[in-house]
């Protein structure tokens, strides 16, 4: 029975940050009649109704944010105790939520196996997303971001700087050659990721200082998956970001060009909510990505401030 009030507990939290009986659904694997089956057994419990439902929308009735605000700081506290009794585990067991952005989610889903091989208990679910959400909302145990962090409501390892790099299929060099310097990617064809205004402008740093260099090329996408494919069909020269290459390159599948004049990097991060503590299987997937990405860096002989992302 405490069991089941726990649960259903943390289905309504769900609910109410998503404002959808089926989202919550979806999440945890079973029929949106469960879910609501879950917040009857909480309102037939406690005695009270907990939800205003429309055909649009779901609301809280004033029991029901009075319960939600007494649960979460319940259900915070049962986290925190399986986390302490967990590190007393030989091997971290559960699910860990990791936000990775598409570019990243390249490098880590091949080097996944070896982690689950060696943790058989350990799941792993990866949330990939080139937009940034909040971690609670989201329900991510771990996450990648770019740039500086500045919300204080997450604790942030700091893991390195990122990097963009031109490429392209050796076939496309064999036909073409390579570009000297950034002004004679004027003269090739190009494979925009197209985000915006400027997209079509990719910035170079050389002995020169900072330069911005116009492309274009007759292929466009708004997606790095689409630029890479293209790129390694020998159609042009593409700007990505180097974890999203790296393996291509070492397998001479892509070629770096003008690797004498980097892009700019942005630091990038591992972070986590400070609200919740870090559970044993969260920090062995935190260092497991660490590890890869610094075995990544020793492998393409980079300077201590490079790191491939």
């Amino acid at each position: 029975m405490a069991m089941d009030l726990v649960d259903a507990l943390a289905s309504l939290v769900r609910v109410t940050e998503t404002g959808s009986f089926s989202a919550v659904a979806r999440e945890r694997d079973v029929s949106k009649a469960a879910v609501a089956r879950q917040i009857s057994y909480l309102e037939q419990h406690f005695g009270v109704r907990l939800l205003h439902r429309t055909t649009r929308k779901l609301s809280l009735t004033d029991d029901g944010q009075m319960l939600l605000g007494l649960a979460k700081p319940v259900l915070q506290g049962i986290e925190t105790i399986e986390a302490v009794l967990g590190q007393q585990s030989a091997s971290p067991v559960g699910l860990v939520r990791v936000g990775l952005m598409v570019a990243a989610s390249h490098f880590i889903a091949p080097r996944l196996p070896d982690l689950l091989a060696a943790h058989p208990g350990l799941k792993v679910e990866l949330v990939v997303s080139d937009r940034f959400g909040d971690m609670i909302e989201d329900r991510l145990d771990l996450a990648m971001r770019v740039g500086e962090i500045t919300d204080i409501s997450v604790i942030a390892r700091r893991v390195g700087i990122a990097a963009r790099v031109a490429v392209a299929a050796p076939s496309y060099i064999a036909r073409h050659g390579q570009p000297a310097n950034p002004q004679e990617l004027g003269r090739h064809t190009c494979i925009v990721h197209d985000v915006g205004p400027d997209s079509d402008t990719w910035t170079f740093a050389g002995p020169h200082g900072v330069q911005d260099v116009r492309v274009s090329g007759a292929i466009l996408a708004n997606d790095t998956v689409a630029v890479h494919l293209a790129a390694r069909t020998g159609y042009g020269i593409a700007f990505l970001p180097l974890v999203q290459v790296v393996d291509d390159l070492r397998k001479g599948e892509l070629v770096r060009v003008l690797s004498d004049h980097p892009a700019p990097g942005v630091p990038f991060s591992l972070v986590y909510s400070s609200r919740r503590h870090l559970a044993p299987r969260t920090r062995l997937v935190m260092d497991f990505v660490i590890e890869q990405v610094r075995q990544m860096r020793t492998t393409l002989s980079a300077s201590s401030e490079e790191v491939i992302i």
